[in-house]
């Protein structure tokens, strides 16, 4: 098996040939047979223990088993003992996603600190196919039956392609020593009652399932790339990306077939789950919008709007006050005092000074504001303006006004108010200058 190990990292993973290498070791068959391997062919590896604290002493031994396995092989260890229960009901987590989130949230730290390259975890064969059905049974497309990823950024799991079976016929030969996990053997959990009562059945039944699985998946994964590449095509002709805003044409989605299952390609990446929705979507009226964790979907005339949602709210309101020469939030804005009108530009304004009451106050629209727009003499709203100038919905939620008291002198970028030009009359002139 050292042979065929070493060739599968010459193969597919030459980088870390040379790389500084962390081993997430559990004390497990699997992550102890990594070890020696890794070992065995020269690597330059270190090891990283995480300790939930979740099987009392048994936990406690796992831990001193992996410092004892360090010391023999003369590697350096990093443990970290964590309070997983107390982590779970803090975050509302599962158990299992709370020791994911700590483990993965350490294993960046130590790279971090120590200059690791990758991180190595013993995922193998056996794990991928319990991943596969998981999936399957919870209904899934094609991206959850290609299996767990080779490389996923600087994590490598380079004992896919071995089974369980190889891995404890090595482990034996060798007469490595390792620790049995009491939680394994709990039917209780999907996966395991999958490990303990479905694989060895589908074994039985074909002793060369494992063989072919592994072929199947490649399969998959090549299909995959397949429809990765066209997805990307696609993306390229239909999203028009402005700024932080993705634009799609309506029409176009509505002509594409399969509709939901192209909706799902191109979208999925944006959190959206809820096909039907987005499908919907499509036909809906105008202002009509759908959330995932991190986007918002927005239905604008004939087109659908993508933008992120800003998990930190910045402030909507800002008080400008006399002689401020600039300001960075909520928005870039540089002012200052000139003699004459230079450049006349949407993102720049001059205006009458003497005729502001300070301070300013820079903030978001609202329902019932009115201006009178530059070279106009009756009032308008905005909420007018924005529509026959042909606002999206998302430009009308970013646009910032200027206002002296109640009165509207900017909007910003956009339209100077005409009860604040410069005229023959004006002895002093301010100017402001909206950076995007």
């Amino acid at each position: 098996m050292v042979a065929l190990f070493e060739k599968h990292i010459k193969d597919n993973f030459p980088f870390l040939v040379k790389a500084k290498i962390l081993i997430a070791i559990s004390g497990g068959i699997d992550s102890v047979v990594l070890t020696s391997l890794c070992k065995e062919i020269g690597l330059n590896l270190s090891l990283a223990h995480c300790n939930f604290n979740l099987r009392g002493k048994e936990s406690d031994a796992d831990e001193q088993f992996v410092k004892d396995l360090a010391d023999k092989l003369d590697v350096p260890v990093y443990i970290e003992s964590f309070d997983t229960k107390a982590y779970k009901h803090s975050h509302k987590l599962s158990t299992q996603i709370a020791a994911r989130e700590l483990r993965y949230n350490w294993f960046k730290s130590l790279q971090e600190a120590f200059k690791i390259d990758y991180v190595l975890t013993a995922h193998q064969a056996d794990d991928n196919l319990e991943t596969f059905l998981i999936n399957l049974s919870r209904g899934t497309g094609i991206e959850g039956l290609t299996g767990i990823p080779e490389v996923n950024n600087n994590v490598v799991r380079p004992l896919l392609p071995f089974t369980r079976d190889q891995i404890k016929i090595y482990a034996t030969e060798n007469k490595i020593d390792w620790r049995e996990d009491s939680s394994n053997k709990e039917a209780k959990y999907l996966r395991n009652k999958l490990r303990l009562e479905v694989l060895p059945a589908l074994k039985e039944v074909n002793p060369t399932f494992m063989d072919n699985f592994n072929k199947t998946i490649a399969h998959l994964n090549g299909t995959r790339g397949i429809v990765n590449h066209h997805i990307a095509n696609l993306k390229a002709v239909l999203f028009k990306r402005e700024k932080e805003q993705i634009s799609i044409a309506i029409d176009e989605l509505i002509n594409l077939n399969p509709r939901k299952d192209y909706l799902y390609e191109l979208f999925n990446e944006f959190g959206f789950t809820a096909w039907d929705d987005v499908e919907n979507l499509l036909f809906a009226m105008s202002g009509k919008r759908i959330f995932s964790h991190s986007h918002r979907m927005l239905k604008n005339r004939k087109e659908l709007l993508i933008t992120s949602i800003n998990p930190i709210e910045i402030e909507d309101y800002y008080e400008l006050k006399e002689n401020e020469k600039t300001i960075v939030k909520p928005l870039k804005l540089d002012v200052c005092d000139v003699a004459q009108i230079g450049d006349l530009k949407n993102e720049i304004a001059y205006i009458d000074k003497d005729l502001l009451k300070y301070p300013l106050i820079i903030r978001k629209w609202k329902k019932g504001d009115y201006f009178y727009p530059l070279g106009m003499r009756n009032k308008k709203l905005l909420s007018k303006f924005f529509k026959d100038e042909k606002f999206s919905i998302v430009a009308k939620e970013n646009t910032w006004i200027l206002c002296s008291g109640d009165e509207i002198i900017w909007v910003i970028s956009h339209r100077l108010d005409d009860r604040f030009k410069v005229t023959p009359k004006t002895k002093h002139i301010l100017k402001l200058e909206y950076l995007t």
